[in-house]
């Protein structure tokens, strides 16, 4: 608009003529009589009527067909922006489409001004104010530093730990073998220790030690950096997936972190990871304790002096760091925790349960409550049972020994409890023997006791000890046979029996 007021200002006060006017601005002589006949038309014959116009008006006056289309066509630019995501597509085709049959819509350039000035308007940062000990960001490098074994020469990547408070800025770095749950908490109570205090909300990644499901309105947290947030009186708010802005202060700590000190390190060799850290750590004071240049303060200065007061007291006790995991219990009543068995209650068996493990416990949980607790295992395949979980049969099964089957043998007779006692002293184990033992015990019910112990009493004489050969015997009737050490007298006559007296 300004062309066109300066065009109806030069015409008006100084009455030149349409050529001349068009020498001076450098456009054609039609355009100015076009200008100022639109003017005439609309009543604008003096300065002062000009003056008092603004430009919105102005141009509605001017460029009548420009101004109708602008307010009859409203481009739905949220659509443009999603279906420029689409593979080959362009804003020339999108154009060709939207103007197809309009004759008053806006030109191609005029399109993509209009979608360059909707783009800037979406693309507007919020410059976010932190509160001191409000908030840690947490993440992690992309760049890795790699670490040497001395005996074998395997190389092993470490990855680097990174967060910073939110108002100083200031920042802690680590080196890890892994980005796992458990050097992952590890990591961040040590950040806890760096500060001497603890923020009211941690910010990480959507990394899955961290979050088990990003969303952005219920992300769900992981259960082990979650006990140990509360642990340290901390909510969890994780960044929102793909918006790295919800996180820029340790995405700039990212940045600098690789500058001030990866980069400074490219070049070196480290054997061990206390020796990668112990040079980070000397590193890091410096960056720290730098003055930003535009401000006369560093990030240290500026934590001591304003944020460590408003963090909150580290607890009395250390975070035991947990690991949580869903276990079923199987048909034996154990579940499986790193190679190693744990019992439950059998009644829970094919259920699924939930376990917390530390490197000194081991707890089994069943809707929240605890039903099982072991000392932790560490070697392979090793098995810890509580009696308590077991069904009474298998109890009583556990209870047996030696001594006890062989007292229990002596309540029928003496001769009883020596078969016991050679039954087991045959076997490779004596609990190979318990079920012959159990099976003669058994014999009571059906016959009785003086019965069982003389027929015990002719198997051992005679040095045919087995749970069938005294079954035999008391089926037979052979326990009523007297028995002399190792000479045997029958009592019973028989037909087929021929006797002394048929040898004479």
């Amino acid at each position: 608009m300004k062309l066109a007021r300066e065009i109806l200002l030069l015409k008006l006060k100084n009455n030149s003529s349409n050529r001349e006017i068009a020498r001076v601005y450098s456009v054609s002589k039609t355009t100015v009589s076009t200008y100022v006949a639109r003017a005439e038309i609309c009543g604008i014959d003096t300065l002062d009527k000009l003056n008092n116009i603004d430009d919105e008006k102005l141009k509605e006056i001017i460029f009548p067909h420009v101004t109708q289309a602008s307010k009859e066509i409203v481009i739905d630019f949220d659509w443009v922006h999603k279906e420029l995501s689409r593979k080959n597509m362009t804003l020339m085709l999108l154009w060709k489409e939207l103007s197809e049959g309009n004759k008053l819509f806006y030109s191609y350039s005029r399109f993509c001004t209009l979608h360059r000035d909707w783009n800037k308007d979406k693309d507007i940062s919020m410059k976010m104010i932190h509160k001191a000990g409000e908030k840690l960001f947490i993440d992690y490098a992309g760049t890795t530093v790699p670490i040497v074994n001395r005996k074998t020469g395997e190389v092993q990547e470490a990855q680097i730990f990174i967060c910073c408070l939110g108002a100083s800025q200031l920042t802690y770095v680590e080196a890890t073998w892994s980005q796992e749950s458990r050097n992952f908490i590890s990591s961040t109570i040590h950040a806890f220790e760096f500060y001497g205090g603890t923020p009211e909300l941690l910010v990480p990644d959507n990394l899955k030690s961290a979050v088990n499901l990003a969303s952005k309105y219920e992300p769900v947290i992981n259960q082990s950096f979650r006990a140990m947030a509360k642990h340290y009186e901390c909510a969890v708010l994780p960044a929102r997936a793909y918006r790295p802005k919800d996180k820029a202060k340790v995405e700039n700590a990212v940045l600098i972190v690789g500058r001030w000190v990866l980069a400074k390190i490219r070049d070196q060799k480290f054997f061990s990871l206390e020796e990668l850290n112990q040079t980070i750590w000397d590193l890091l004071d410096d960056f720290n304790n730098t003055k930003y240049q535009k401000m006369n303060y560093s990030r240290r200065s500026f934590f001591e002096e304003t944020e460590k007061i408003t963090l909150r007291e580290l607890p009395a006790s250390r975070y035991v760091i947990a690991e949580w995991k869903k276990v079923k219990l199987n048909i034996d009543y154990h579940i499986q925790v790193e190679n190693c068995y744990y019992s439950a209650p059998y009644r829970l068996r094919g259920q699924d349960l939930e376990c917390r493990y530390t490197d000194a416990t081991v707890e089994v949980f069943n809707s929240g409550t605890r039903v099982a607790s072991h000392a932790r295992l560490h070697k392979t395949g090793a098995v810890s049972t509580n009696p308590e979980h077991m069904p009474r049969s298998h109890r009583e099964h556990l209870e047996w020994s030696p001594s006890r089957m062989l007292d229990w043998g002596n309540t029928i007779g003496p001769f009883t409890e020596s078969c016991f006692k050679r039954l087991m002293d045959h076997c490779d184990h004596p609990e190979l023997a318990y079920k012959a033992c159990l099976g003669i015990i058994g014999l009571e019910k059906k016959y009785k006791k003086e019965r069982v112990e003389n027929a015990c009493e002719r198997a051992f004489r005679l040095g045919a000890v087995s749970y069938k050969s005294i079954k035999s015997i008391l089926e037979k009737g052979l326990d009523k046979v007297k028995v002399h050490g190792e000479q045997q007298e029958l009592l019973l006559e028989h037909e087929n029996i021929r006797g002394k007296d048929y040898y004479q």
